[in-house]
């Protein structure tokens, strides 16, 4: 795929006037325009809940993209060029076909081929209505491709998700329907497939015979904050592990693809939560977040926090121990870790590679006892990679000292794009690569539908701490340790 020719098509925001496409599409946009990649392709934001002029609209898309381009003069004769507005206030069938004689006219007028997004940037419970809507308006199908944008979260559950996807299937082909997982956009997660599969010397070791375990951790230093409402009915298993966690767990222990095209790595990723091993009750930790300190301040406990339930049974913290059942991973354990008020914001990866098999320095003392090597991949922030190895300090007696081997993407690469730019990119060239299809949704449900209807006890931790204590015996245990971050 030529990403770098976009077909001229036309972009339709439903939940034009929302947040998201405040804080993330229109900026995003901007920036592949700014890069002459939408070359002929329009923009047709739509709310259904608030009355605003086109005039209007492009203001609030100026002030927008001001803020992302130093030359507003540019950002502004892109906003009023390429940039529409259309309410559809209630919602009804007829305001759908209203909509879709405006799309036409839209085409017809800009000379486009018919070739359309619907990203649906609006609340879960919105998405049936309005797919229904597109349907029945006629405006999944066109004269030249049309494509659904679907965000998290992709049902609740199992059932929820299987509904959602006979909903969608109604009127869309799988091929038409981009699950949009922000994550999978980073720089970071994207190089996962490059640094494994084009560097032998990484992928020769990439098994049970030399990795010890592996450890995912997305930490977060913020709380709820205006989230009570959404979080306090989600919880973290719900916001971070069935999606973000384990679609990173996914790419790292997948077989290589028979080709570098969608399918293909999908396929992977599929086969990989199917050898999934059963969750079991002790290889789970629940935590909620009590009173503490972040950065010397006092923090608010969990059920403190304005708009949760005094008594909430909510999770802000999961670490978790899987188990992959193939010929590649069989006896490596998978550690993942996620919560709220942790001490710090990070994402990251670590290999820990087995210690070597004769300590052969030991007998010189204990600054030479044997360590393990230590991948460490860095999504967010400073994304890039950390190799830890021994080497011998200067001096008498000898000393073993850990060392860095060190990339960082900012240091070689002047910019990397935001993960809303590389994902909106592949769905206007037609990558499927970095979305999540149907079964895969189904099946990463499937692996915690168990847990999230069992009553589980939630333990507390301090604001400013990386966890119940718990969390540290569910990898001392195996003998294994949290890495140090």
């Amino acid at each position: 795929m030529d990403k770098n020719r976009i077909e001229p098509c036309l972009f339709i925001i439903f939940g034009g006037t929302g947040d998201l496409n405040r804080r993330k599409l229109l900026p995003a946009l901007y920036q592949l325009a700014r890069r002459g990649l939408l070359d002929h392709c329009h923009i047709l934001g739509v709310a259904r809940s608030t009355e605003m002029t086109e005039d209007a609209f492009r203001a609030l898309a100026r002030d927008v993209v001001r803020s992302t381009e130093v030359d507003s003069g540019a950002s502004g004769s892109w906003c009023d060029q390429c940039v529409h507005y259309r309410s559809i206030r209630e919602g009804s069938e007829h305001v759908y076909l209203n909509l879709a004689n405006e799309i036409e006219g839209l085409e017809k007028r800009y000379s486009l081929p018919g070739n359309r997004v619907f990203y649906l940037a609006m609340p879960p419970q919105s998405f049936v209505p309005t797919i229904e809507g597109i349907g029945r308006a006629g405006l999944n199908r066109s004269a030249g491709w049309t494509r659904i944008v679907i965000e998290k979260p992709f049902g609740d559950d199992l059932a929820s998700s299987k509904k959602l996807n006979a909903q969608i299937h109604e009127f869309f082909d799988e091929s038409q329907v981009y699950r949009i997982d922000h994550y999978l956009g980073k720089e970071t997660v994207q190089n996962l497939l490059v640094f494994r599969f084009a560097n032998p010397v990484f992928e020769s070791v990439w098994n049970r015979d030399r990795i010890e375990n592996v450890q995912i951790t997305v930490a977060e230093e913020l709380g709820v904050e205006k989230r009570a409402g959404y979080y306090d009915r989600t919880g973290a298993l719900r916001d971070m592990v069935q999606n973000h966690l384990t679609q990173v767990l996914t790419l790292i222990a997948m077989e290589p693809p028979a080709a570098m095209d969608a399918e293909s790595i999908r396929d992977e990723k599929e086969k990989v939560l199917r050898s999934l091993r059963p969750i079991q009750p002790e290889d789970v930790v629940f935590g909620q977040y009590a009173a503490g300190r972040m950065d010397g301040q006092p923090a608010l406990a969990y059920r403190d926090e304005p708009g949760v339930a005094q008594d909430s049974n909510t999770e802000t913290f999961v670490a978790m121990r899987l188990r992959i059942a193939n010929w590649r991973w069989q006896g490596v354990p998978f550690y993942v870790r996620t919560g709220k008020r942790l001490p710090k914001r990070v994402s990251k990866i670590v290999v820990i590679f087995k210690i070597a098999p004769v300590a052969v320095f030991q007998p010189f003392g204990a600054s030479c006892q044997p360590r393990s090597n230590a991948l460490v991949m860095t999504i967010q922030p400073d994304e890039g990679f950390n190799l830890q190895f021994q080497v011998k300090a200067p001096g008498q007696p000898i000393t073993l000292a850990t060392q860095n081997l060190h990339f960082s993407y900012t240091e070689a690469f002047s910019r990397l794009a935001d993960a809303y730019e590389t994902l909106l990119l592949d769905i206007l060239s037609g990558d499927q690569a970095l979305f999540v299809r149907a079964d895969w949704a189904e099946h990463s449900w499937a692996l915690f539908d168990e847990m999230l209807k069992s009553r589980r006890e939630v333990r507390p931790y301090a604001a400013g701490t990386w966890g119940p204590p718990e969390a540290d015996q569910l990898l001392a245990k195996n003998g294994h340790a949290w890495f140090s971050l």
